[in-house]
């Protein structure tokens, strides 16, 4: 009887053998590279603007969106929007207008009032919300790929689009208001006249100079964000500059104030709409060229300025 092993070692034994490989010829895939550019590298300053045109869309979209949701969890809403600045406009008459007596002097405080207070919250609102839309936006600007002076722009365009309504409200208020009188203030009659459309004009041109400041400050802030802190004083110290509570007679015997107020873009808009709806006139010549100088010059450099540091936004600090 044959064992286990024994068979085992009668069994004839086969080999394997490994089929041997031989390279074939050496292949070499060359690509153009050409095309190709570094994640975040900054492109050309005309590549820049085309691909920002390109996206257009995006910046109305995510503008309007973006307005349509504010005040959204409250629960009186938008309406938050207009209410707003009328509960501030009857502080500042309350107090300034009426208990300091800041009304003397200004024909048609009332009105006068209700532009300053209406107008400057939106100027104020552009600048703030431009300003911290890179910061504010991390996740988004390392996620996606596109031109990132889209944010800023979009956030400009925003409150414009919030500020609507509530620009409706104002020139509502002005005509019905506009020339009430309280006490011994001076009151001459609002009339609804065509000088009333010079408020588009004067309202573009301020979006122009709000956007290229917000462009700036956004690059500042996204840098330091201890910038934003400085804003808020400094859009506070504006608003006192800009005659928005008062008249700019008051400081007539200093000169080198009237010097910094007649070449203040936020005064400027504002004289040119209370001389078009509460006067009934033109504002100085002299208010459109400056403003249109701060709209050209800050866009352009805005511009510049932010696009330099593109290579910047949305790196971990």
């Amino acid at each position: 009887m044959m064992t286990l092993e024994g068979l085992m070692m009668a069994a004839p034994t086969t080999e394997r053998e490994t089929p041997a490989f031989t390279a074939g010829q050496q292949r070499t895939v060359q690509l153009d590279g050409t095309p190709l550019v570094r994640v975040g590298a900054r492109p050309g300053l005309f590549q820049y603007i085309a691909e920002l045109w390109r996206f257009r869309h995006f910046i109305y979209y995510d503008s309007r969106s973006r307005s349509s949701s504010q005040n959204s969890m409250d629960s009186m809403g938008r309406l938050w929007m207009v209410l707003n600045p009328i509960l501030q406009a009857a502080v500042y008459f309350t107090i300034f207008g009426y208990l300091l007596e800041t009304h003397r002097g200004v024909v048609n405080f009332l009105g006068y009032l209700i532009i300053g207070v209406f107008t400057f919250r939106f100027i104020q609102g552009a600048v703030t919300s431009a300003s911290n839309s890179i910061a504010g936006n991390q996740k988004v600007v390392q996620s996606f790929n596109f031109p990132r002076a889209a944010l800023p722009i979009s956030s400009a365009v925003r409150e414009l689009l919030a500020a609507g309504p509530v620009f409706v409200v104002m020139a509502v208020l002005v005509y019905a208001l506009g020339d009430y009188q309280i006490g011994d203030m001076v009151r001459e009659p609002v009339s609804l006249s065509w000088h009333w459309l010079l408020f588009f004009p004067a309202i573009a041109l301020a979006l122009m100079v709000m956007t290229g400041l917000g462009m700036m400050l956004a690059r500042a802030v996204n840098a330091y964000q201890d910038v934003k802190h400085l804003i808020s004083v400094g859009t506070r110290i504006w608003f006192y500059g800009s005659a928005v509570i008062f008249s700019i007679e008051r400081f007539a015997t200093h000169e080198w104030m009237l010097w910094l107020m007649y070449h203040n873009p936020a005064y400027c808009v504002l004289d040119i709409i209370r001389h078009a709806w509460v006067y009934d006139g033109f504002a100085d010549p002299y208010r459109w060229v400056v403003l249109g100088c701060w709209a050209v010059g800050s866009l352009v450099i805005g511009f510049l300025i932010f696009w330099h540091g593109e290579e910047t936004y949305g790196r971990e600090k």
